[in-house]
């Protein structure tokens, strides 16, 4: 099928094999309620809202400890900061509820929300300062760049394991690779990899802190490192080429005035016995077995409860995650009429960080089609109702398959 597979690919895979050499059995590898307990104590946290103002001040205090210059602190190994978690859905049943969806299948919003927390818990791990329990680093996601899966179906009462470690980094920033496997006849068999990109702050998250270099040992890690330092340069190019700076290039500009000509409503009119075509650029009709863009849009509302936040006191960014996701999934669902699954998530950009109490607004449009295959694009902002002004804080990108094939979606305007 044209369905997309992902396999653990080779150069991983050894690495992973490498990585978990000097690794035990899944009874002692840590769940993920352990993973959000270590990041509390990593950061000093407070478990308490009315506290919180206080443990931030507190943090305030840490900002002696932060290097000076990158090169004051101690290189580290790909090995260094890798890290494996278990997620028992099978042999813990009680915790199952959470991650139930009404599919009898796990709720992939749930798995972003774990991978979010698990990428923070990976840099930690890189940039611990032995002797030092608290870190003056203050690392939040930045984007995720890529999610694949390779399932269809995840199932609800099979055990899960999440491993992952730093793959590259620059100054200030990490590359985080993740894969996860579920059990099967007693063996772990890939569903997905991820790549997400964390960036380090000062202890106040309000500037860029340095961050351990990494050194890779081995060929296959210098390949890893390499398309890392790769993805960072695909990254600046894909800003600066963006629509908003550049204009669009002579082969978009075709695609963009041939679905306009498609558009067009050429009417045919008799002068004098013959036949004039007359044609005006204001009417413009469907073509058939298709969906105007901005017919094909769903909206939300959140209200931001100190429950979803993170441990710097922000909104939980795997929260945010999950809530565009949910609505992703419900735009794709409303426009195909049928169940979609999810295929991939890229570029997930965290522009802006989401304060306690905002009023959260998501957008979802779907803004391409192809035989069974939906794209959608959830555009989120928060509104400040002392100003009443909206800001972008992120916007998402998912890719879902549907069961049957859909309707062409169509825009109406450049934008």
């Amino acid at each position: 099928s044209a369905y997309r597979l992902c396999t653990m690919r080779k150069l991983p895979s050894v690495l992973a094999r490498t990585l978990t050499s000097g690794t035990s059995g899944s009874s002692v590898l840590p769940d993920m309620s352990e993973v959000r307990s270590r990041l509390r104590d990593i950061v000093g946290a407070s478990t308490n809202w009315r506290d919180h103002v206080q443990a931030m001040q507190e943090r305030k205090a840490l900002h002696t400890l932060l290097a000076k210059q990158q090169e004051d602190l101690p290189p580290r190994r790909m090995k260094d900061s890798y890290l494996e978690v278990i997620l028992p859905l099978g042999s813990q049943p009680e915790i199952r509820e959470k991650y139930l969806n009404v599919h009898n299948s796990v709720r992939f919003g749930r798995i972003l929300e774990d991978l979010d927390s698990l990428g923070v818990l990976i840099c930690y791990t890189h940039t611990k300062q032995e002797m030092q329990p608290r870190s003056p680093l203050s690392i939040v996601t930045a984007l995720v760049d890529k999610i694949n899966l390779c399932k269809k179906i995840i199932y609800p009462d099979c055990d899960i394991k999440f491993t992952g470690n730093v793959s590259w980094v620059g100054r200030t920033s990490m590359e985080v690779k993740m894969h996860m496997l579920q059990l099967h006849d007693g063996d772990y068999s890939p569903v997905l990899d991820a790549t997400f990109v964390m960036v380090a702050r000062d202890p106040e998250n309000k500037r860029p802190a340095f961050v351990n270099p990494l050194v890779p040992e081995t060929p296959e890690e210098e390949e890893i490192f390499k398309q890392g330092e790769s993805n960072k340069l695909k990254r600046i190019d894909f800003s600066t080429a963006s629509l908003l700076k550049m204009a669009p290039t002579a082969e978009e500009r075709n695609i963009v005035h041939d679905i306009f000509l498609n558009t067009l409503d050429t009417r045919q009119e008799g002068r004098g016995g013959g036949e004039l075509k007359t044609v005006s650029f204001q009417s413009r009709k469907l073509p058939p077995n298709s969906v105007w863009m901005e017919d094909a849009k769903l909206k939300g509302l959140q209200i931001c409860h100190p429950q979803e936040r993170n441990i710097f006191n922000r909104i939980f960014g795997g929260f945010l995650m999950r809530k565009a996701f949910e609505l992703g999934w419900a735009t794709a669902c409303r426009y195909g009429g049928s169940r979609p699954f999810i295929v991939s998530v890229d570029d997930i950009m965290f522009q802006r960080p989401v304060e306690v109490g905002s009023l959260l607004l998501l957008s979802g449009q779907v803004c391409y089609t192809e035989k069974n295959y939906i794209q959608v694009r959830v555009h989120s902002e928060v509104y400040d109702a002392d100003t009443r002004e909206h800001q972008t804080t992120n916007i998402f990108h998912f890719t879902f398959i549907s069961e049957n094939e859909v309707p062409r979606v169509v825009p109406k305007t450049y934008g």
